[in-house]
């Protein structure tokens, strides 16, 4: 297999691929000197400088290099043995040094779209049966290149009597592998969504449950440091679990699409287009003056004894001024219209007031909304990259309230934000003002997913300062770093719930997952470990067809949750030819089941 990347993603998807899976792995990358930053997983550049510099003659396959490549492909070895190659671009003398010709599977996972997409035109082209998994922000284009290249696959054995071709293209995006993760914990602290066929699945931590029910995911680690076991065990055994007292474990709900876990935003009410068009000072004093009329108007009634219809209708006369003075009239009817006056003295200001508040707001429609004043019980949102983008747009499908801090004013998520009229403060977060701007005294959750650690760090530091008790996830570069950090602020804050992310860490496994040939279906986190589910076909598989669910669970590798797209699988349903199934597995039982 071949993996060409320019960032830890390349790196940790190499080291997944080889450790887990134990496949044969070339990794692309990079010179030094052109990397974004450096690498963070099989650090695979710490070959000497000599070995840097060394021109590789790429006649891997006895083929001479192309003229003008010569010091732009490198030989190195990572540390765990896998051949390297250092290439500034992924030309086809690139590719084919790299053995693409006669590999598996190439994962393209450059952060750029336009890199992996002409390289993946050139990979198809040297190799139409090649498995190709590509990196790509852009879902809409990514899905017509799925069609194309698995289209041009097809035609390349179209005369050849090959009636089966195996090459497959899967475009997956880290931002959109890791953005539920990222949103479900800012949400649930350590509860994960995960979007299966037809299904919207959520893993929550609770006590261990009476009944070790199908759904039984993982034990936690035990808390008290005298009792043994310390690592997180995936897919117990029923025995284990009824035997686990005493733990903590991670159990799967299903959830509606169409509620989501949260409640709706605050403020959403029965004529959601007031709280657009109006501010909630200018709706509640509307409301207080229709409460004056109405109370007027049934004074009136009360005292004269007129219609009541009648009774309404001449307190608005009497507020706007236009009926005769109540000269001769009963003292109660005279006060009344006094006091119906003096309401339509205080009604002048406030409809001036709604009017120039509503064209103000046609006026900005197009402009960024700033936090309400009476804001609460939001996430605030730092970030609006490639990944912000992605988590703001989950937590709004999930009617989670937001505010979003960015410091560039040419952000590709502002856009998404204006879209969404979700209010968003702009500003340095790491500058004194900006959070409390973000309202995050009154917030929930903060979530950190700019693209700097150090801005990241900071910036939970300072919310720790403000809101002790403040639900915290930070999106790190480095896992290892991320470890770090969520240790030290877990034992600093033993009350608050703090969570360190890293998206490769997130997206590696469904990245090596796609490159086996299975689907992915998205990823869990359980403490430092990930639990992965995807969709297998039982047709032809030894280990499921012909088995109930109950006889296809193996504990510690995968227990299959439902038929895709039913939530009601019995337990004594027994698997046939033609049904999908949606598994919970680990990433050695994801080997297994190939």
């Amino acid at each position: 297999m071949v993996v060409c990347g320019d960032d830890g993603l390349a790196h940790r998807l190499a080291a997944e691929l080889r450790g887990v899976y134990g496949e044969q792995v070339t990794l692309v990358v990079p010179p030094p000197e052109r990397a974004a930053r450096p690498p963070v997983v099989g650090r695979a550049r710490a070959a000497s400088a000599a070995l840097l510099d060394r021109v590789v003659n790429a006649a891997v396959g006895g083929r001479p290099a192309a003229p003008g490549t010569a010091g732009a492909v490198a030989a190195a070895a990572g540390p765990v043995g896998e051949p390297v190659l250092e290439a500034v671009e992924l030309t086809e003398t690139v590719l084919a040094a790299a053995g693409v010709e006669r590999a598996t599977a190439l994962a393209l996972v450059h952060d750029d779209d336009e890199t992996n997409i002409r390289a993946g035109l050139t990979a198809r082209r040297l190799n139409p049966r090649l498995r190709l998994v590509l990196r790509l922000y852009n879902r809409r284009l990514g899905q017509h290149i799925e069609e194309l290249l698995d289209q041009a696959a097809a035609l390349a054995y179209g005369g050849g009597g090959d009636t089966e071709v195996e090459a497959s293209t899967t475009v997956l995006s880290d931002a959109d592998t890791a953005a539920p993760a990222l949103a479900a914990t800012a949400l649930a602290g350590t509860s994960k969504v995960v979007q299966t066929e037809g299904l919207l699945l959520r893993a929550v931590e609770r006590p261990l449950p009476a009944d070790s029910g199908l759904h039984t995911l993982a034990l936690l680690s035990v808390s008290d440091p005298t009792a043994g076991d310390q690592e997180p065990r995936l897919l117990p055994a029923d025995e284990e679990v009824r035997g686990a007292a005493g733990r903590t474990a991670i159990v799967l709900e299903q959830v509606s699409t169409a509620g989501g876990p949260e409640s709706a935003a605050r403020g959403a009410g029965v004529v959601p287009w007031l709280n657009s068009l109006f501010s909630r000072r200018l709706r509640w004093s509307l409301a207080g003056l229709v409460g004056c009329v109405l109370a007027l108007a049934i004074a009136l009634w009360a005292v004269t004894g007129i219609h009541p219809v009648r009774a309404f209708y001449l307190t608005l006369l009497d507020m706007f001024a236009i009926d005769d003075p109540a000269v001769g009239a009963p003292l109660g009817r005279q006060l009344l219209q006094l006091l119906s006056a003096l309401v339509g003295l205080l009604l002048l200001p406030v409809l001036l007031a709604a009017v120039l508040e509503a064209l103000g707001t046609f006026r900005t429609a197009t402009s960024l909304r700033r936090p309400p004043r009476g804001l609460g019980g939001h996430v605030v949102l730092l970030g609006l990259g490639k990944i912000g983008t992605r988590v703001l747009t989950r937590l709004r499908e999930l009617n989670v309230p937001v505010v979003c801090v960015e410091s560039d004013p040419e952000a590709r998520g502002l856009a998404t934000a204006r879209r969404l009229r979700v209010p968003v403060v702009l500003g340095d977060v790491t500058q004194e003002g900006v959070l409390e701007s973000a309202k995050i005294h009154r917030a929930q959750a903060l979530l950190a997913v700019t693209s700097a650690d150090t801005t990241n760090l900071e910036a939970a530091l300072y919310a720790r300062t403000v809101r002790p008790d403040l639900r915290v996830v930070l999106r790190l570069y480095d896992d290892d770093f991320a470890t770090a950090v969520y240790r030290t602020l877990r034992a600093a804050y033993p009350g608050a719930l703090t969570r360190s992310r890293s998206v490769t860490h997130l997206a590696a496994p469904a990245f090596a997952g796609a490159m086996l040939g299975r689907q992915v279906l998205g990823a869990v986190a359980v403490e430092r470990q990930v639990l992965l589910f995807a969709a297998v076909d039982v047709d032809g598989h030894p280990m499921l067809e012909g088995r109930t669910v109950d006889q296809a669970f193996r504990p510690g590798s995968w227990r299959v949750l439902a038929l895709a797209g039913r939530s009601d699988t019995p337990a004594d349903h027994v698997l046939a030819k033609g049904d999908r199934v949606v598994v919970a597995v680990t990433r050695r039982g994801l080997a297994a089941l190939r």
